[in-house]
């Protein structure tokens, strides 16, 4: 992941002006207090680096790099995902540590940040070799985690399986202590709620709708009068087909994918998916549940031959994935991996609204550039916390033990993404800063205010 610019700071420095904000600060107690808080907020709290000693099947000894980093816990136990990928490092994983902590105080979820991640491909393991790199990862962290600690939850390569192993685990390293809530995320027969799978999808696409519906049939006569340059993007898109690509076909891409194509409210079109194979392109439209009952039966994966489209009646072409971004398309969702659009080919996207399922996918600068041309971008920090939220309830239900149905976890969830969007939308199209800018900004003012009453900025 790019190196990002300090976020917090640039937050503060908004805020600084504004003598509404921690109003009891004056002067140079103020200056000082802010220089503390871009201090404290900038940087993880501990961070852990272990090499696992895994013995291989075939009998080799390995040491593979892993991290635990606790960005700060402010408002709640650690709480962040474990991603299995051989780009993993120490500055990606303190990053989405730090997003984290953002990611939960604007959703008034009562965590902290946390993120963890493991250097490997999975696929080059064996199921028996992946289980004991997840005993591993938590026998070396054994004293950090606890359901009140710091509560992992899956990322990019890790699943539900992966939880159940290290919740099982944990559960033998503490013995006779709770241990439900110690890693949220399990298959719903080890405790995981219903919904947990489809949650980021659902949320993600959820945030898109709620502002091009919602938001703006309730606002649209104050939007029509400002001068906002977002708010004549999401006008300009009112009311009329949208097509849309979709980037990454995993649980979030294909969930967010079929949500669009499901969708009453607004008229979407889902003209092309990829994965890291291949992209399927369709101008009148793709058939989202076939490719979503295709890809469960072939691992995740879309088709890749003629063949396959054609014994599973798809209309589609085969293109390259790459091309996806580029498509002239009203709508790009972002759910692959992070630094997907960057300066090198910001200038040829053509979407002018992009949803960021997947963390950090557009780079600071390619970020910069296509919102000063107006092109609205819906953040991570604001579309993905659907996961985020359901792992909350999943915690809530472990400690309960009583459990949600189903709806009851859409309901709860899409209500806390409502009350978010309710904040910031009326904010982010009231000034001029981006909607990312608005979701920071008001993060850093909770953590702020919340650390100051806490008296931890002397």
């Amino acid at each position: 992941m790019s190196e990002k610019i300090n976020v917090i700071e640039q937050s503060l420095k908004a805020l600084l002006e504004d003598k509404d904000f921690l109003p009891d600060l004056k002067d140079k107690t103020r200056d000082q207090a802010f220089k503390s808080l871009v201090s404290i907020l900038s940087t993880p709290n501990k961070i852990h680096k272990s090499f696992l000693r895994i013995a291989l099947e075939n009998g080799t000894i390995v040491r593979i790099p892993s991290f635990r980093i606790q960005h700060n816990n402010t408002l709640g136990p650690y709480k962040g995902g474990i991603r299995f990928h051989p780009s993993v490092s120490e500055d990606e994983v303190s990053n989405l540590a730090k997003l984290m902590t953002l990611k939960n105080a604007l959703h008034e979820v009562p965590f902290g940040g946390g993120k963890g991640g493991v250097v490997i491909n999975p696929k080059d393991y064996t199921p028996k070799e992946l289980n004991l790199i997840c005993k591993k990862f938590v026998q070396y962290n054994n004293d950090i985690l606890g359901p009140d600690k710091d509560i992992p939850a899956p990322d990019v390569g890790t699943g539900d399986r992966e939880m159940d192993w290290m919740m099982a685990e944990y559960k033998n390293t503490h013995p006779g202590e709770p241990y439900r809530g110690s890693f949220t995320g399990k298959s719903i027969i080890n405790g995981g709620s219903l919904g947990r799978r489809e949650a980021t999808g659902k949320g993600v696409y959820f945030t898109f709708r709620y502002m091009m519906h919602n938001f703006l049939n309730d606002n649209k006569q104050w939007l029509e009068k400002t001068d906002n340059i977002f708010a004549k993007t999401a006008l300009d898109h009112a009311d009329r087909k949208l097509t849309m690509a979709v980037q990454g076909f995993g649980n979030l891409g294909s969930v967010g994918a079929l949500e669009a194509y499901q969708c009453n409210y607004l008229q979407n079109q889902v003209v092309a998916v990829s994965d890291h194979n291949v992209m399927l392109y369709n101008s009148d439209g793709l058939d989202i549940p076939a490719l979503n009952s295709y890809a469960k039966e072939h691992e995740g994966e879309l088709p890749t031959t003629e063949k396959e489209l054609a014994a599973n009646d798809i209309k589609a072409t085969i293109q390259n994935r790459d091309d996806l971004l580029e498509l002239d398309v009203d709508v790009l969702m972002l759910a692959a991996l992070e630094d997907q659009i960057h300066e090198r080919n910001m200038d040829l996207i053509k979407a002018r609204m992009i949803i960021e399922g997947a963390n950090a996918p557009i780079t600071e600068e390619a970020d910069e550039h296509l919102s000063s041309k107006g092109v609205l971008i819906v953040p991570d920090i604001l579309a993905n916390a659907g996961g985020g939220i359901v792992s909350y309830l999943e915690w809530i239900q472990g400690r309960e033990t009583q459990f949600y149905k189903e709806e009851e976890i859409y309901e709860l969830l899409f209500d806390k993404m409502q009350k978010t969007m309710d904040t910031i939308l009326p904010q982010f199209f009231g000034d001029p800063f981006a909607l990312r800018q608005n979701c920071y900004i008001h993060s850093v003012m909770k953590l702020s205010t919340v650390m100051y009453r806490q008296g931890k900025l002397y």
